[in-house]
């Protein structure tokens, strides 16, 4: 049985997408938008915990805004560019791993997990341990690509994530795009029973009703036949939108 275990230099592999740039800053935009909404604006006492924080780049963005804000990562090499280019004093880097988090129980009034669950080799550890971490009524912010989407995002090959694994390594030999298809991707259902141990705030719906106020007028326009498709699929066919935001509250 093939055993799956994490990509560590995910960093080198993927540098197109990692670092500072416009798409970091608009991607924080969204984020910080959910959770200022989330919490009403009261974000200055929070302690907060950013797994899979890559280069940095985004935890930068984001730490201004809250009292403390550790970010962790696999990638090493990852880590030590993070530290070297971004350093705050309420902001701490550190080498990671999300199976096996090195903090106490309820210690992070929030944890942030944005388009995480797919690299990590068990999801459900991953989750288990959020949930350890998070305090009382703690909230994780949660965004997730479906497996269902035609174009994968991370090697931009059609199908990819949909077809079984086996094939998808040979996919990704034949196009050069690597050796071994690492991510493994999850449909709607088997999200929802991922997170079953939350209390799901579905900020999706929100996100695409008003773009504006969540910051994804880059994706979406108001008032236009692309948000009205959008608003449609999402109500009548959820289990093919191709990425979900939620807020998962810890259930007590």
């Amino acid at each position: 049985m093939e055993q799956k275990t994490y990509q560590k230099n995910f960093s080198k592999i993927h540098s197109h997408i990692i670092g500072y740039d416009q798409s970091r800053k608009i991607k924080s935009q969204k984020t910080i938008a959910v959770i200022k909404d989330y919490f009403n604006n009261d974000l200055k006492n929070l302690n907060v915990l950013e797994i899979g924080c890559h280069k940095g780049g985004i935890s930068f963005l984001l730490s201004s805004y809250f009292k403390n804000y550790y970010a962790i990562d696999i990638d090493r090499y990852a880590i030590n560019i993070a530290i070297k280019h971004y350093q705050l004093n309420n902001l701490k880097f550190q080498v990671g791993n999300a199976e096996s988090l090195n903090f106490k129980d309820a210690f992070f009034d929030m944890v942030i997990c944005s388009h995480i669950y797919e690299h990590v080799p068990h999801a459900e550890k991953m989750m288990q341990e959020i949930y350890r971490v998070l305090k009382k009524e703690g909230v994780c912010y949660f965004s997730a690509a479906n497996r269902l989407n035609l174009m994968e995002a991370h090697y931009k090959l059609p199908f990819l994530s949909i077809i079984p694994k086996p094939v998808a390594h040979i996919y990704l030999r034949i196009c050069n795009k690597g050796k071994y298809y690492y991510e493994t991707h999850l449909t709607y259902w088997g999200l929802k029973k991922l997170v079953s141990n939350f209390k799901i705030y579905d900020y999706t719906d929100k996100i695409i009703k008003n773009p504006q106020k969540f910051a994804a007028e880059d994706m979406l326009k108001d008032k236009t036949l692309k948000q009205r498709l959008s608003i449609s699929i999402y109500k009548y066919f959820r289990f093919l939108f191709p990425t979900y935001i939620w807020i998962l509250k810890k259930l007590t």
